[in-house]
């Protein structure tokens, strides 16, 4: 059962030109217990009615036994959560939360493949249960994961990412790019990795995908009815 938290901003840094990573410290707490892929709604000073100032972003850190939590956030043009965040909160600021909530989570034992699929700041549940599974040594196979945006700068945590290809052996990393010029990857969006990559239906595979509700029907349309895998190997999570 979720509840109530009390927090204040202790770092702000800039991912991208639209994006910030926002570290909070939670309140009368010595750990904030979780799971990777959780997010928590936050009761933002934007309106008079409670339901309007409620905004849920995802954890972007791994469960670590502290109580401090990441969040990576995009600015959204006339967006009155981001719009404050961006422009008006600071190192100091009260966060007020609730949560932490969600089952878009991975199972205790992982018996196949995992490919997550993500856009944007989508990728924040996707960076929660990568390096949760790496630092608690929990046993897996494969994971890929396939991000999109539009340029390049907007490539989130890509250093961080590009490290763990040469330090995790069985962890891949692709990236596609929607409107850059001069990309010597993919030109395109998500959909056509996995479905150059993984077009060959079989049981021991699991999709994740984070992101808007419009790549999310298509991915799943894709997954199930084009290349044939089963609904129960396709889970998602929609976020904005």
């Amino acid at each position: 059962m979720w509840k109530w938290y009390d927090s204040k901003i202790i770092k702000i840094e800039d991912e991208s030109s639209t994006t910030k990573r926002f570290w909070v410290e939670v309140e009368g707490v010595d750990k904030i217990d979780f799971q990777a892929g959780q997010f928590v709604t936050m009761d933002l000073p934007i309106h008079e009615k409670r339901l309007k100032r409620w905004r849920s972003y995802s954890i972007a850190n791994a469960p670590d036994g502290t109580n401090i939590l990441e969040f990576c956030i995009v600015l959204l043009e006339g967006g009155a959560a981001t719009e404050y965040l961006f422009n008006e909160a600071k190192i100091g600021t009260a966060i007020r939360f609730k949560g932490p909530s969600g089952g878009f989570v991975l199972p205790d034992k992982i018996d196949s493949d995992l490919v997550m699929i993500c856009t944007g700041t989508g990728v924040a549940p996707f960076r929660s249960m990568i390096h949760d599974l790496l630092n608690t040594k929990k046993s897996f196979k494969r994971i890929h994961l396939i991000f999109g945006t539009r340029y390049e700068e907007g490539i989130l945590y890509r250093e961080e990412f590009e490290k763990l290809v040469e330090e995790v052996p069985s962890f891949e990393y692709s990236i596609a790019l929607s409107r850059a010029t001069d990309w010597n990857g993919v030109k395109g969006y998500v959909h056509q990795i996995y479905m150059d990559q993984h077009e060959q239906s079989r049981p021991d595979v699991d999709f994740y995908i984070c992101g808007w509700s419009n790549m999310i029907d298509e991915a799943v349309e894709n997954l199930i009815l084009k290349l044939g895998y089963d609904k129960s190997q396709v889970h998602y999570e929609l976020y904005g």
